[in-house]
């Protein structure tokens, strides 16, 4: 059962939120006492999805972004915004990951390379830049960064994803020193393969290799993250920053 209190009061934005990880965020987020905005490219969905956390009593909106275009994102951040009324929290869950593995380093699509690095690392760069202005105004703003633990196995056939997500760990870290002066902590989140939508393309090898390597032996759901990120986004967590926790069962150990 999710501590109602910890996040009362907070305003989290949310990106990827209509399915997976991301709506999962959103619902666990909300239920823990935050205002929430649920953004996705996906807007019929994002739309439905907020329609029935509202109908559970739970404060949610949605708005639609698209990480590959500068204004969207501009324009979601300051819808969500107005709608919170501040920002104190961002989980950025927003990635290009269906399709995007398979082929070897050496038959890789270079457009698809581009594609990937251009909505998993410059998009979540601008919709942190974005929402800067408004974490700097909360008494200790928050940011998740939801990585990959494949950047910290290097798992084969699947160099752009993997390339992107090591890209955020760094990233994350760069930032951490900027955004420290005003009291806000950014950190990454690193999930195994988790049973979502995203992963269902994801060979039956792949998914035995996690479960049987695992200290846990068992497969992943979006839940078994939520418990780490809303201590992310809370008070509890307001002299860490800078960090990447693994959260995977024990398939690979910081």
């Amino acid at each position: 059962m999710v501590n109602v209190a910890l996040l009362q009061g907070k305003k989290v934005f949310v990106t990827g939120a209509a399915r997976g990880l991301g709506r999962d965020f959103a619902q666990a987020i909300a239920e823990a006492g935050a205002q929430v905005v649920m953004a996705d490219i996906l807007t019929d969905l994002v739309q439905q999805e907020a329609a029935v956390l509202q109908a559970q009593g739970l404060q949610v909106t949605a708005v639609t972004i698209d990480l590959a275009n500068a204004d969207s994102i501009q324009q979601a951040v300051q819808q969500a915004a107005e709608h919170l009324a501040g920002i104190d929290g961002l989980v950025n869950c927003a990635a290009l990951a269906t399709n995007v593995g398979g082929k070897s380093l050496m038959d890789y699509d270079a457009d698809l390379w581009d594609r990937v690095m251009n909505i998993n690392v410059k998009g979540t760069w601008l919709v942190t830049k974005a929402c800067v202005p408004y974490l700097k105004q909360s008494d200790a703003g928050k940011v998740i960064n939801v990585a990959s633990d494949t950047a910290l196995w290097g798992a084969p056939n699947l160099m752009a994803y993997v390339a992107s997500k090591g890209a955020l760990l760094a990233m994350t870290r760069s930032m951490a020193r900027e955004l420290g002066p005003f009291n806000i902590c950014i950190n990454t989140l690193s999930p195994g393969l988790t049973l979502v939508e995203a992963t269902e393309y994801v060979p039956q090898d792949r998914h035995d290799l996690y479960v049987n390597g695992r200290a846990i032996q068992r497969q992943q759901l979006p839940q078994d993250l939520n418990g780490t990120a809303l201590y992310l986004l809370s008070d509890l967590s307001s002299f860490v920053t800078g960090q990447n926790i693994p959260v995977n069962g024990g398939f690979v150990f910081n």
